[in-house]
């Protein structure tokens, strides 16, 4: 015959766990709830330090794009500065190499590091075949976000951006790091928000998502716009 203490010994062992994942759960959802709220508000920061900094770069149009809007921000605020293409894309890396190689950054030589990252899928890759290379690319990614640590990423569109900032998002959740994700939707988008844009929008990924036309605004009203950019 089973002892009273020996039958509430596991009874208790089970309400602890319970009381442990129901704690963890509370919390992480507060946690998420908190980074919800605060998605797309400004950000308030008294800290005048460069702030490391991740660019996404992608083809299409997207790199030239980017490194304009890079060539009017205060450069010396975004240091040292990691610039990240799909592995095979290499003219964006050039082209960033050759920004900051130009005169007006001859300053700041040595501050910028680039980086390739396997894209989860190629145009024309089967879905079957996509599987793979889609986790490949997720624990690169993570491998990625380890070794960078960014205080700020910045986006404009291509799909490589949704790994980098889905982990850096997650990363925030847990409290393992906190980035400040920007996305500035592309000039070409007049009425609707790329994939990117949108899934970085409607999952409140990005702290805020900026955009170049008033009527995009107005369809996203979380978004701000900032006029044309280019």
């Amino acid at each position: 015959m089973i002892s009273g203490n020996e039958w509430l010994a596991p009874m208790a062992e089970s309400n602890g766990i319970l009381i442990f994942v129901f704690t963890f759960l509370t919390v992480f959802l507060v946690r998420l709830l908190h980074l919800f709220y605060n998605t797309g508000k400004p950000l308030r920061s008294t800290c005048m330090k460069p702030r490391s900094t991740l660019i996404v770069l992608g083809s299409g149009g997207h790199t030239a794009e980017m490194l304009n809007l890079l060539s009017v921000l205060q450069k010396d605020r975004f240091l040292p500065r990691y610039y990240v293409a799909a592995a095979t894309d290499n003219m964006s890396l050039q082209k960033a190499q050759t920004f900051e190689s130009s005169s007006n950054n001859a300053k700041e030589t040595g501050t910028a590091q680039y980086m390739q990252i396997y894209r989860s899928r190629e145009v024309g890759q089967s879905y079957i075949t996509s599987v793979l290379t889609t986790l490949i690319a997720i624990v690169h990614a993570v491998w990625l976000m380890i070794k960078i640590r960014p205080q700020v990423i910045l986006c404009n569109g291509p799909g490589t951006c949704i790994p980098l900032c889905g982990i850096a998002f997650v990363f925030k959740v847990l409290g393992i790091r906190w980035s400040s994700i920007f996305y500035v939707e592309s000039i070409a988008r007049v009425k609707r928000l790329s994939l990117s844009g949108l899934l970085l929008y409607k999952l409140r990924i990005a702290d805020q998502v900026y955009v170049q036309w008033p009527q995009l605004q107005r369809m996203y009203p979380r978004s701000i716009y900032v006029g044309c950019l280019m």
